[in-house]
């Protein structure tokens, strides 16, 4: 088994979509309704509510994660903080080293998704 890919539901798929190109830094391949990235490893999809509705059914709410992380291994930290403040508006952790051994910034995205921009720290 792979783990392929991780889709976003959204109201506003060209404005998310957007938004993930520039912190990406990665263009979009899609439409009004849904669109998919390539960064490397897994793709990231953003779906509008309506076509998530009509491929799998049910009610689909955007906006409405509260409790899974986006996370990106990035080659510097800090170097990704000052490219993507053009971009960000809702910080939740500005960079610092963590006890486990990553240095890690965390920001939310237009729908309120939170996503980790991580390296592992190098020992001495």
């Amino acid at each position: 088994m792979k783990f392929a890919y991780a889709r976003l539901v959204t109201e506003d798929v060209p404005s998310l979509a957007s938004f993930y190109e520039n912190i990406l830094g990665v263009q979009r391949r899609g439409d009004d309704s849904y669109v998919e990235l390539h960064p490397g490893g897994a793709i990231l999809a953003i779906a509008s509510s309506k076509a998530a509705s009509f491929m799998h059914g049910g009610e689909w709410s955007a906006g409405a994660n509260k409790s899974a992380i986006l996370e990106f291994e990035v080659d510097d930290v800090d170097a990704e903080r000052a490219r993507i403040d053009p971009f960000v508006t809702d910080w939740l952790q500005q960079p610092k080293d963590m006890p486990w051994g990553n240095r890690s910034m965390l920001f939310r995205d237009p729908d309120n998704n939170p996503i980790n921009f991580f390296r592992p720290i190098k020992k001495p």
